[in-house]
């Protein structure tokens, strides 16, 4: 079942996240100019004790990542050609302690250590050396890496998915209100996303945040989400906010349920109506509700 359409009325502080009818048009006024996503509206509640998951599917170019990077408040993308976007009320001015993002792209800084890597957010702050290391190696264990094997490695060291496990736990040390992840999992194998999978349910448990998670799988998007985000083709506007069920089982077991999958089957025939259709036929105002 689709959400009802929630983006327009009054913002309350029970709101996390707002868009206010967003559009990103990049090279703005040449004419080269290029819209990425036009007139997004949404609302995210603040779920103390829990925090929301929301995933996020489109055909390629439908301006998922310039929602996330909007949100994070990053150049370019940030800030919007027009609308507001609000995190806890206020509008976004550039990026915040309390928004964590974590890339495809396994960044680390080579030249330090995975201990260092963890404890570079509390570093920043100022944190004194024995307490972040501390931190620093509760979330290495957190994240299912060995802390005496693996804390004095340096990232070429390490396989695809330990350099993930590290990224995520950089991020979460900071405990921050929202977290962005951007296809964080889309480089690993089947085996290794599954186990990534799992574990990013029980850190975001852990950390009760926000997510907004990035991903072309529809079957991480359903086995993540509290809620699925379907974007247009380009430029992307917002076309179904689907509610689908929590995970319960591992992302192995629950994957293979025949609700499961009929879930994913109705969001994939979305999809793939989206990319043979014109933009925004069928549904151009965009909200379902069933």
């Amino acid at each position: 079942m689709d959400f009802p359409f929630s983006g327009t009325g009054v913002m309350t502080q029970s709101n996390i996240v707002e868009f206010r009818s967003v559009t990103k048009t990049y090279n703005f006024g040449r004419p080269d100019a290029f819209t990425a996503i036009q007139q997004v509206s949404f609302t995210v509640e603040d779920l103390r004790d829990h925090g929301e998951f929301i995933s996020i599917l489109g055909p390629s170019g439908s301006g998922k990542s310039t929602i996330l990077r909007l949100l994070a408040g990053l150049d370019p993308q940030h800030p919007p050609t027009s609308g507001t976007v609000l995190v806890a009320g206020r509008p976004v001015t550039g990026p915040g302690a309390d928004r964590g993002m974590v890339f495809q792209d396994y960044t680390s800084f080579d030249h330090r250590t995975v201990l260092d890597n963890v404890a570079f957010g509390l570093e920043c702050r100022g944190v004194s050396k024995s307490e972040r290391y501390a931190k620093a190696r509760e979330w290495i264990a957190r994240v299912g890496l060995d802390v005496q094997a693996d804390a004095v490695k340096y990232p070429h060291e390490l396989s695809g998915g330990m350099r993930q496990r590290v990224a995520i736990a950089r991020t979460l040390i900071l405990h921050p209100r929202i977290i962005l992840m951007d296809e964080p999992f889309g480089a690993l194998d089947p085996h290794n996303r599954y186990q990534m999978q799992d574990l990013l349910v029980s850190l975001w448990r852990h950390v009760q945040a926000t997510v907004f998670f990035v991903t072309h799988s529809v079957e991480e998007a359903v086995y993540l989400g509290d809620r699925v985000f379907v974007l247009s083709r380009s430029p992307g506007t917002l076309l179904h906010q689907i509610a689908v069920p929590p995970p319960d089982r591992p992302a192995a077991e629950m994957q293979r349920d025949p609700a499961f999958q009929q879930k994913v089957f109705e969001i994939r025939d979305i999809l793939e109506q989206l990319e043979t259709s014109p933009r925004g036929s069928g549904n151009p105002a965009g909200f379902e509700r069933s």
